[in-house]
């Protein structure tokens, strides 16, 4: 498999607090890399290093073989090949749904309108949204704002997707919607990398599950490894209190 992204030795602060405490790991093309671990293990801020939300505080990340970190390298060109969807959505609330589709396209890729107009369409299809495309995002439910961000992130036909805990802020009935567009989007061979608490979702679409604990990488491996065969203590611990929470 060729990777990605290499992330080699990857540190972040803030202040005195370190929140990532050395993290190693790659992605490879076409692998479902899924992220778990407690609140406040540095899953989110490892993913904002990833696209550089947050700019790391040492170590290199490695984008087909060049360091994105090195002085002078192009980041905005880096950032077009990550897609992004967050917990809270971060649509255009003034744009409606196919303008927000459309709006990076133009201005980032410097797509045509008549071009980003159709790729957009073509991902709001995919995502059950494209009779929507005149409504604003407050006219819309949480889950269908979500479906309209995979699709924006769609669009910019990234090289990786990356998603923080893309259900953590929809109601329950809501999740299966969007869990049922990621699983779609992972048997297409689209590589993607999944903060999520979503323990039955990991289990089913991973090719690689990774579990952070306190800012490192405590264990990671197959969906087998990890939730049937876990060895790491702390691991065991975490999946314990998460798949039989106490009464």
């Amino acid at each position: 498999m060729s990777s990605i992204i290499e992330i080699e030795h990857l540190k972040k602060s803030f202040g005195d607090n370190p929140v990532l405490k050395d993290i190693s790991m790659n992605v490879n093309k076409g692998e479902v890399v899924t992220i778990i671990g407690a609140s406040g293990s540095g899953k989110s801020t490892f993913l904002r290093c990833i696209n550089l939300l947050e700019t790391p505080t040492d170590g290199k990340i490695m984008y087909l073989g060049e360091n994105v970190l090195a002085p002078g390298y192009n980041l905005p060109k880096y950032r077009t090949h990550l897609g992004m969807v967050f917990q809270s959505f971060n649509l255009f609330n003034n744009m409606n749904v196919l303008q927000n589709c459309m709006s990076g396209q133009v201005t980032v890729l410097g797509r045509k309108e008549e071009e980003a107009r159709k790729v957009a369409l073509e991902n709001l299809e995919k995502v059950g949204m494209a009779r929507f495309i005149d409504a604003k995002p407050a006219q819309l439910s949480g889950g269908q704002k979500q479906r309209v961000a995979i699709a924006r992130a769609l669009s910019m036909n990234p090289e990786v997707m990356l998603f923080d805990e893309p259900t953590s802020a929809l109601d329950p009935e809501m999740v299966g919607d969007v869990l049922q567009i990621m699983k779609k989007l992972a048997g297409s061979g689209l590589t993607m990398v999944i903060v999520t608490h979503e323990m039955a979702f990991a289990k089913e679409v991973s090719d690689r599950v990774i579990f952070m604990d306190k800012g490192v990488i405590a264990e990671q491996g197959t969906p087998e490894d990890i939730f049937v065969h876990p060895k790491e203590a702390r691991t065991k611990e975490f999946l314990h209190r998460v798949l039989h929470p106490e009464p």
